[in-house]
């Protein structure tokens, strides 16, 4: 059987990770499961958590009005789910749903914030990680834009 520290440590987010950061977010941690259609969270709501995908995808969507929601990107095993928690005023700017039955880690964001006041090198390190994944998708979200705006 997995433990939460032995699925966060193997997570491709924390590769890395020296050990002793590994207490205080198992501390934060809960196992969680969505079924395919589920939304995981809405556009405005707080943003108290965020996800270790596990197994299955997940769209991340914004919503224009008359239309149906528009898949911005979607997320897979390996993926982390949200970082609107690590700035306030703490709300969503998507919405999430599972287009697959989705199991994920939750790290829950009011005990790590907590956790990463304590202690700011652990703080960094989250911050140094989540930079990261932000870059990646602006990179994705401007490539697609190219794209879609690309006169042929």
């Amino acid at each position: 059987m997995e433990t939460l520290e032995h699925v966060i440590a193997a997570h491709p987010f924390f590769t890395g990770l020296e050990p002793h950061y590994l207490e205080p977010l198992v501390s934060c941690a809960s196992n969680m499961r969505f079924q395919a259609g589920t939304y995981i969270f809405k556009v405005g709501g707080e943003a108290n958590e965020f996800y270790l995908i596990r197994a299955g995808r997940v769209a991340l969507e914004v919503i224009a009005p008359q239309q149906k929601p528009i898949i911005v990107s979607t997320l897979d095993k390996g993926e982390i789910l949200g970082w609107s928690w690590l700035l306030p005023p703490y709300k969503w700017k998507f919405d999430a749903r599972a287009i697959e039955d989705t199991r994920a880690i939750a790290l829950d964001a009011k005990c790590l914030r907590t956790k990463c006041e304590q202690n700011h090198d652990l703080g960094y390190e989250l911050l140094k990680r989540f930079a990261q994944i932000v870059d990646r998708r602006l990179e994705a979200t401007r490539l697609q834009l190219l794209d879609v705006y690309t006169v042929r």
